[in-house]
């Protein structure tokens, strides 16, 4: 049976012989970490983990479902690492069993899970699990439509976006927004351009027509592609305006619930978003689409993080600063930024926190004078960001963003060599 466009099937009909997932890290540890876990006082637990490492699919669920009450135990920082490799543990078990019965969507949910919030010490086997049930699914893909029961055609669905208008999207801007300092754009920008005037000035910069040959830029404008690559693969969004709003959530959802919800009317109202998260480590066939830019090389460093940004118009990240240098490709759709440099974070009054310490209490959208009367008057730097342009955010510089159409982004954080001083 096949769901609809883009989806994996269920069951996977003569596609050979092979029912269980390779897991060699598991067989290896499992014993230790069992040991460990009951250390801790896990036996109920260890318990219900060693019966569904015997098959038992009921005990295998039990053992998952008393990880997932221990990662939510209190903040995330706080979990103990024992219980985040314990869940991946449990959700391999799942999995292979799912695997065996021939359901490839539920195989692939708990792998992802164990995935997105498992540790570490067995990333290995759930990733060649993964590669190997997309492999089978492809199989039966191509099974369904050989008999026609499925429909193999690569139709284009774009997404769709208004007739864009400046005078339109400066009512929704912060004020004074496009009156300052416009980020200056550089076409075909060298690597020795970019160190020596922007990169060791920590200056921002536009840099256009550098990520035409990225697959990307032809692809994910394609709705069907997209969930014919990814659309069986569980995500996690958040929902709601941001993350410093009372109403915001996270929720865990298919990517092609999310590719729908971002289509949806009701997406200006309530905004679904994939803000910062290692998609490309997770789904290998859309990191291919991407190709890490050059200038990530400047200062002698190593590139940290690779994450994703996707969501609706109007999707807001609030005012904050990260601490690595940052470059954001914009591969589908237009944002606004705008950015404030470094030296004037007091006047951008910092969240007392530690968690929001690199966010700022004003709200640009609404800006409170009485509260904050530092901000009205400081000067910034801003733009509207195209399709197939890039933005380098030098560190520590204060950004605010928002999409203007349907967005897809990807962030390159990378820091310097030691003894660099930018």
């Amino acid at each position: 049976m096949a769901s609809s466009a883009g989806a994996t099937v269920t069951t996977a009909p003569d596609v050979g012989e092979d029912c269980t997932l390779e897991i060699p890290t598991l067989k290896v540890e499992a014993p230790s970490l069992l040991q460990r876990i009951s250390e801790q006082g896990g036996y109920a637990f260890v318990s219900m983990a060693t019966l569904g490492l015997r098959g038992d699919m009921s005990a295998a669920e039990a053992a998952r479902d008393m990880a997932w009450e221990q990662l939510h135990s209190g903040p995330w920082h706080s979990v103990l690492p024992i219980w985040r490799d314990a869940y991946s543990m449990a959700c391999l078990r799942v999995a292979n069993l799912h695997f065996a019965a021939g359901d490839l969507r539920e195989t692939i949910r708990a792998l992802d899970m164990g995935l997105i919030m498992g540790g570490m010490l067995f990333r290995r086997d759930l990733e060649d699990a993964v590669e190997k049930v997309e492999e089978k699914a492809r199989g039966a893909r191509g099974v369904l439509e050989e008999r026609g029961i499925c429909d193999g055609s690569s139709r284009s669905c774009r997404f769709s976006f208004t007739q864009f208008n400046e005078a339109e999207v400066l009512r929704v801007l912060p004020i004074k927004s496009l009156s300052s300092k416009i980020v200056k754009k550089q076409s075909a920008l060298s690597l020795e351009g970019f160190l020596r005037d922007y990169f060791l000035s920590g200056t921002p910069v536009i840099i256009c027509d550098s990520m035409d040959y990225w697959p990307a830029r032809t692809k994910w404008g394609d709705v069907n592609y997209l969930k014919k690559v990814a659309g069986y693969r569980t995500v996690p969004v958040e929902v709601g305006k941001n993350y410093l709003c009372q109403e915001w959530k996270q929720e865990l959802i298919t990517f092609s619930e999310f590719l729908d919800r971002i289509q949806s009317p009701d997406s200006v109202a309530t905004p679904t978003y994939l803000a910062q998260h290692p998609l490309f480590d997770q789904i290998k066939e859309l990191r291919k689409d991407v190709l890490i830019p050059d200038y990530c090389c400047a200062g002698g460093g190593e590139l940290r993080s690779l994450n994703a940004w996707f969501g609706p118009a109007g999707t807001v990240t609030p005012l904050h600063h990260d601490p690595h240098h940052n470059i954001l490709a914009q591969v589908v759709g237009k944002k606004y930024v705008r950015l404030y440099p470094a030296f004037l974070s007091e006047e951008l009054y910092p969240h007392d926190e530690t968690m929001l310490c690199n966010s700022s209490q004003v709200d640009l959208d609404n800006v409170d004078e009485e509260a904050f009367p530092k901000v009205w008057n400081l000067e910034f730097h801003d733009c509207i960001l195209d399709e197939g342009e890039m933005l380098y955010i030098p560190p520590k510089w204060w950004h605010y963003v928002r999409s203007l159409t349907p967005s897809f982004s990807v962030s390159f954080w990378w820091n310097t060599s030691e003894g660099l001083s930018v």
